[in-house]
């Protein structure tokens, strides 16, 4: 969930045009320079620091985006989760700040919006993924007005907490789409926040009908976890309705049209009446990739198709991935980037000495379930196998003050000062709860 957002770029570099592109040679080329761009990079460095390492990322500014649901709850400023990209390059790397526009394995070559053409010995696919708003009818034209919003982009998430923080009662509808998505736990996340500032105000809440709406069958990929959650929005009083997905946002009116997957798989559409909405819109690998020979075969979605252990691409071993473009499945996170760079690392390093593969990702990720402004779920979870795991001596499927401080406080500075700089962190945590008296 934590990489910069590449959005589809029109332009298309010709035959001609290939020809004529100034050409530049890197040892290692990495497409992104988001939480796992740049992580990765500094992994490489630490453990060789004479490796010439060119990174392809357009954007000026770098976004902590776990911070955007704490945006839309009025925690955060949009501010607070932005630094400039130039302070979080590390030393000694090429930054060639333009979009990649065309992927060829089959040569090494990477063409760019500047019409440069970037040769490489190894390249690291991480561009993060890419909103797809158009897939929604009308939801490109209603966003930012009228209660339609969503934190997926740090150009609304401002506008959630307005909507929010200014909600005088009515439906308030939340969704979810079919895609895999970024931090799949956002959607419900800021449901919460909501509904405590909905109580907050005096009979606001009572005058409030809230529900989920998502094409799944349940909460959550984890059994456990979707038990949690389930009590949750039963105490809460939240409506859920399942296999329910958004296709159409009708602002005049003030409708949520949905497809509805009935018996049979049958399926009808559905309208809703909002008053506020706030959607996960649809989610993909970026265009350039889905054109390329890296995706997935026969994918709509355009992941770039790797081997979930080793983080290699399964047809050209020279191309690695990692991160919310990746075929992985697991959960798109920050905290599945922290698990996945170091054994990229290695397994880079090891590949450009001829060398074996000597690391594995279990799948391992983190989804930190905000359920209130005092409360958080720390999900931690293997993703391979849909089963809780924990790094602190707790229960972990229980709602935790603690756990709130954890989200609110320490993870956004281990972002800024241990994972992006390629430091350890895990004593942190232990630091934290010591001084909290829970260790």
């Amino acid at each position: 969930m934590v990489t910069i957002t590449q959005q589809p770029d029109q332009t298309a570099i010709s035959e001609n045009q290939s020809q004529t592109c100034k050409t530049v040679h890197h040892q290692i080329v990495i497409i992104g320079g988001g939480a796992a761009g740049i992580t990765t990079t500094s992994l490489l460095l630490k453990k060789k620091r004479s490796l010439d390492i060119a990174i392809i990322e357009p954007s000026d500014v770098h976004y902590y985006q776990p911070g955007w649901t704490l945006t839309g709850g009025g925690v955060f400023q949009i501010q607070d989760t932005v630094k400039k990209e130039k302070d979080v390059i590390p030393k000694g790397v090429t930054w060639i700040q333009e979009r990649a526009l065309k992927l060829d394995p089959d040569n090494n070559v990477v063409f760019t919006s500047g019409e440069l053409r970037v040769e490489y010995d190894c390249l690291i696919v991480c561009p993060g993924i890419q909103i797809n708003w158009h897939l929604i009818k009308g939801l490109k034209e209603s966003l930012g007005k009228d209660g339609v919003t969503s934190n997926y982009s740090p150009l609304y998430a401002p506008y959630t907490w307005e909507v929010i923080k200014n909600f005088k009662g009515g439906n308030a509808l939340f969704t979810f789409p079919n895609t895999p998505i970024k931090c799949g736990g956002a959607p419900q996340k800021i449901m919460y926040m909501a509904d405590d500032i909905f109580r907050s105000k005096w009979g606001v809440r009572e005058r409030t009908n809230i529900m989920f709406f998502t094409p799944l069958t349940q909460l959550f990929t984890v059994p456990e976890y979707t038990r949690v959650l389930e009590s949750v929005v039963k105490e809460r009083g939240i409506e859920v309705k399942y296999q329910h997905n958004l296709k159409e946002i009708k602002p005049e009116t003030k409708e949520a049209i949905f497809e509805v997957v009935k018996e049979g798989d049958r399926v009808e559409e559905v309208s809703f009446k909002y008053d506020m909405i706030h959607v996960a819109p649809p989610q993909s690998a970026p265009d350039f990739i889905k054109e390329s020979p890296l995706a997935v075969p026969n994918n709509p979605l355009g992941w770039v198709d790797i081997n979930k252990y080793t983080l290699q691409h399964n047809r050209y071993p020279n191309v690695f991935g990692i991160g919310d473009a990746s075929s992985l499945p697991t959960s798109k996170t920050a905290a599945a980037v922290r698990k996945q760079a170091p054994v990229l690392a290695e397994n880079v390093i090891a590949f450009l000495a001829s060398k074996p593969l000597p690391r594995q990702y279990d799948g391992y990720t983190c989804c930190p379930l905000i359920t209130g402004y005092d409360k958080t779920v720390m999900a931690e979870f293997d993703g391979y196998n849909c089963r809780p795991l924990s790094s602190f001596p707790f229960n972990p499927m229980k709602e935790r003050w603690i756990m709130w401080l954890m989200k609110k406080h320490v993870l956004p500075w281990i972002y800024w000062n241990r994972m992006l700089k390629g430091e350890r962190f895990e004593g942190d945590y232990i630091k934290f709860m010591q001084w909290q008296g829970k260790y």
